[in-house]
């Protein structure tokens, strides 16, 4: 099975990036964190990757469906959604599958939740140019 929904951008980095935020915006997700894991590396341990970056994705009004239904599930909160340099002029966008998230959960409401945040998910990737 895999657990990610991914697209990949003839855009450079940037671009990309400005381009998945709207596309999210545009499915009702806003995005609460953001990590810049080259800088981060960098700074951490001295490692070099290219421009990598992991979007916290939340829409509220699934978040607070999926809390409803079972109010251990924040521990699978935020969407994560990675934008990466490929090195080519081109750049990859993987969100977690919801689908892969709520496969720990064995309940028909949180399977809703994943069904109706991963069509949102594949309309946003679909979306990117």
């Amino acid at each position: 099975m895999s657990y990610t929904l991914t697209a990949t951008v003839t855009a450079p980095f940037a671009e990309t990036v400005t381009q998945v935020r709207e596309a999210l915006s545009a499915q009702g997700f806003g995005v609460l964190t953001e990590i810049d894991m080259a800088a981060t590396l960098q700074t951490k341990i001295g490692a070099e990757i290219e421009p990598y970056l992991v979007l916290g994705a939340c829409n509220p009004p699934l978040a607070h469906r999926a809390l409803q239904a079972d109010r251990s599930v924040g521990a699978l909160l935020p969407c994560n959604v990675v934008v990466r340099d490929l090195g080519d002029g081109s750049t990859a966008v993987e969100a977690v599958d919801p689908h892969a998230m709520m496969s720990v959960a064995d309940s028909p409401e949180l399977k809703a939740v994943a069904d109706d945040a991963a069509g949102r998910l594949r309309t946003a990737l679909g979306s990117l140019s």
